[in-house]
């Protein structure tokens, strides 16, 4: 690669986002290169049975993409990649089209903001209820604001600020 702006970058988003995977139990990420991820969560969200029940799912998974213009330029639809379930239901996204509408994002928006937006849309955090990719869910969220969020876990471990006291044993 013969951008090193890029270069860094890329390499700073792929120590960051092994960071955040280490802190968290909710999202494994798996990396093909510098460019391209593989982002799998393990939380609560929804999908749409054959029955047309709408169940709850704790697996999803999405690829990522950084463009060799995504410093300058971003394509959203080129950015996010919607790998499954396949019947996954969210008015924010589009199965078929294998398509996020993560919101409004910038040129140069970082693995991590990206996996946490992402999280909130699976867990239903962030929710488009008009508009959306996916107009009979964007209908259900309308109908069924109880519902959600379907899962309230944080997708960074907490950390704990410990102290530790010497005890002395009174003989």
């Amino acid at each position: 690669m013969t951008d090193k702006i890029l270069q860094a970058f890329l390499e700073r988003q792929l120590a960051e986002g092994m960071a955040l995977a280490e802190s968290s139990d909710l999202v494994d990420i798996v990396p093909l290169d510098l460019q391209h991820y593989v982002t799998r969560f393990h939380c609560k969200g929804l999908v749409r049975a054959a029955s047309g029940a709408i169940e709850v799912a704790e697996h999803f998974e999405a690829g990522i993409y950084f463009g060799p213009d995504h410093l300058r330029r971003l394509n959203p639809a080129e950015v996010v990649t919607w790998f499954g379930p396949p019947n996954v239901w969210h008015p924010n996204i589009s199965p078929l089209l294998r398509a996020v509408c993560i919101g409004n994002m910038s040129a140069g928006v970082g693995l991590v903001e990206l996996i946490y937006q992402l999280f909130e849309i699976i867990t239903w955090r962030r929710v488009t209820v008009h508009h959306g990719l996916n107009a009979e869910a964007c209908q259900w969220a309308r109908n069924n604001r109880h519902h959600y969020p379907v899962d309230t876990c944080v997708l960074r471990r907490r950390e704990l600020a410990l102290k530790f006291h010497k005890m002395r044993a009174a003989l």
